[in-house]
């Protein structure tokens, strides 16, 4: 039976701006009949593979997304007296193995590549055997595997059209994270003065402008099929760090959209971690009806803890262990990293 951990996770965020849709305000949803603030799982997961925390936990285990990876091809034959035209034919040989090569663009793919430092490596060590005028065939060399070593790509997949074999299916999925209540998108109109403008000029502002911000509690679910990310690491230690590092990302890193505008930074309040083989199930129906009252985050865990409570006495249990971090209450982010890290 797949061994499954699941995250439930509520983050209060004051006034801020996460994650912007296309006109510049906060992602919103519709959701028991109600506005909700949204946070888009794809920036969420961009912020914790960039963070400081994969970074450290993770160091020599983090891919590189890029459509430019051969760049260093046509760099190290120009370097060593090759004409340009060469270079890049060269550099576009390498990307056309990896991906369709844009004609607008060559010698760089037409869509991100993610590659593992050890695919990345085999890329940059073309680039002497190029320079020194070596014939390299690209197609004859072992230059894309299935992204072993790299933990960020293990556990959000990466899709090659051209190259399918060598895709990855995601160990980890993110829901969208949604504030459990109902929210108003509000504005923020300012004003900026110019620091040189005389008093005998008129009182008026230099700029003004207006940004738009919410705040509210998100909750967040996370499910991550342990036993695939173990396959698609090959390294069952490594797998295990790779879960404490991505747990402790989401307790504590968020997008940083407008961060030097509302400095929105927070942790998360509340966790539930949960392990077992049974079939997973996120608990947003918990706030299909928006939670209401002064302290959101309360109510909040509390219609968490009792959808757990009526789902296991429906379905049976449906975790064989868990483990909470309430910071009003109980538990430490320690002892959680050490349940989901074993």
């Amino acid at each position: 039976m797949t061994n499954f951990i699941q995250l439930h996770l509520l983050t209060s965020y004051p006034p801020a701006n996460l994650n912007r849709d296309d006109t510049g305000q906060p992602k919103t949803a519709m959701m028991g009949g109600v506005l909700r603030a949204r946070v888009s799982s794809q920036s969420l997961k961009r912020a914790w593979r960039t963070s400081p925390i994969f970074a450290e936990r993770l160091a020599g285990h983090i891919g590189t997304r890029t459509k430019r990876f051969s760049g260093a091809i046509q760099e190290a034959m120009i370097a060593a007296g090759k004409t340009e035209e060469q270079a890049k034919a060269a550099a576009a040989s390498v990307s056309a193995v990896f991906a369709k090569v844009d004609k607008d663009d060559a010698p760089h793919t037409g869509q991100l590549v993610h590659l593992s430092p050890n695919e990345l490596a085999t890329v940059d060590a073309l680039a002497s055997r190029f320079a020194a005028g070596e014939a390299v065939d690209p197609t004859q060399e072992a230059l894309l595997g299935g992204g072993e070593g790299a933990a960020d790509i293990a556990m959000f997949g990466r899709m090659l059209a051209d190259k399918p074999a060598h895709s990855v299916e995601a160990a980890v999925q993110v829901a969208h994270a949604l504030t459990t209540h109902r929210i108003t998108v509000e504005d923020d109109y300012f004003t900026a003065v110019d620091d040189l403008k005389s008093r005998t000029e008129d009182s008026g502002a230099a700029h003004v402008g207006e940004t738009e911000f919410v705040a509210g509690v998100f909750y967040l679910y996370i499910c991550i099929d342990r036993d695939l990310l173990a396959r698609n690491l090959g390294d069952e230690a490594l797998a295990n760090t790779a879960v404490r590092a991505l747990v402790e990302a989401a307790a504590k890193i968020a997008p940083t959209g407008k961060q030097a505008t509302f400095a929105s930074r927070a942790y998360a309040s509340f966790i539930l971690a949960e392990r077992g083989s049974q079939q997973p199930r996120s608990l947003s129906l918990a706030f299909l009806k928006p939670v209401s009252g002064t302290d959101t985050m309360e109510a909040s865990a509390q219609a968490l803890q009792q959808t757990v409570e009526k789902m296991d006495a429906a379905y049976g249990s449906c975790a064989d262990e868990r483990c909470t971090m309430d910071v009003a209450k109980e538990g430490t982010l320690a002892a959680l990293l050490d349940f989901v890290g074993r």
